[in-house]
């Protein structure tokens, strides 16, 4: 597990963003795993600015979203799907057709990630995956305890991630409460995994992670120890003294 650190954000998601440029113009057909959240915003906004240059086409590429909430309208702005939509898909040349994003409009969510799990083993799996990190550990919306075994699965928020995800919603008690998310199996099938962790705020489950030396379940990140190609992004805030 290599990490690198910056000075800010911007910077941290410039050179991210030139890494996927990287992946896509060497393996244009290339299978991205993607992340919401505030974390990954100044990636896929220097990732915009890299296609307007025409240093990055996204015409072949496939992607699979880690997760997605059960339970919110299909016009809230903080599904997902329309997280992504707003923040990159609408701005760069991928095929409607190559965007998959579990579905929560469906009335058969245990189906759906069977499906999802399905349809990313048939892509023959993700070239790169780009994960966030929770306070607590989690990646995607597996939580700790979840089984490093795990695949595609209906999920229960953690109180702690709940509180946390209550700043991009009216009141906390607007969260939902349950998630469909890939499993830690599934986020390890990626040939090479970029962890991002930005603010003071992650500082100490950074600390945690590069510490706990045996992947352990009851923080979910370290199960990133049994891959061979990881490397952590972080900002200096989140970094410390490192």
């Amino acid at each position: 597990m290599k990490i690198k650190v910056f000075d800010n954000p911007t910077q941290m998601g410039y050179m991210i963003a030139k890494e996927v440029a990287a992946q896509l113009n060497t393996k244009p057909e290339s299978v991205l795993i993607l992340p919401t959240g505030s974390t990954p915003i100044p990636t896929y906004k220097s990732i915009v600015e890299m296609y307007k240059n025409g240093e990055v086409s996204f015409k072949d590429a496939v992607t699979f979203n880690l997760d997605e909430y059960i339970g919110i309208e299909s016009d809230h702005e903080e599904r997902y799907y329309n997280f992504m939509q707003r923040n990159l898909f609408s701005h760069v040349d991928i095929k409607p057709e190559n965007i998959n994003i579990p579905d929560n409009q469906t009335t058969d969510c245990e189906k759906e990630c069977v499906d999802y799990e399905a349809k990313y083993r048939a892509s023959g799996c993700a070239d790169l995956a780009l994960l966030g990190i929770g306070n607590n550990g989690h990646i995607g919306f597996n939580e700790p305890g979840t089984a490093f075994d795990s695949v595609t699965h209906v999920t229960s928020i953690a109180e702690s991630t709940i509180k946390a995800n209550a700043r991009f919603f009216a009141s906390e008690d607007l969260v939902p409460k349950q998630a469909m998310t890939m499993g830690i199996s599934t986020i390890l099938s990626a040939k090479k995994i970029f962890i991002l962790i930005t603010g003071k705020g992650k500082h100490d489950i950074l600390m945690k992670l590069l510490d706990t030396a045996v992947a352990d379940e009851s923080i979910p990140a370290t199960a990133l120890r049994l891959h061979p190609d990881v490397t952590i992004y972080a900002d200096r805030e989140a970094a410390g003294l490192i």
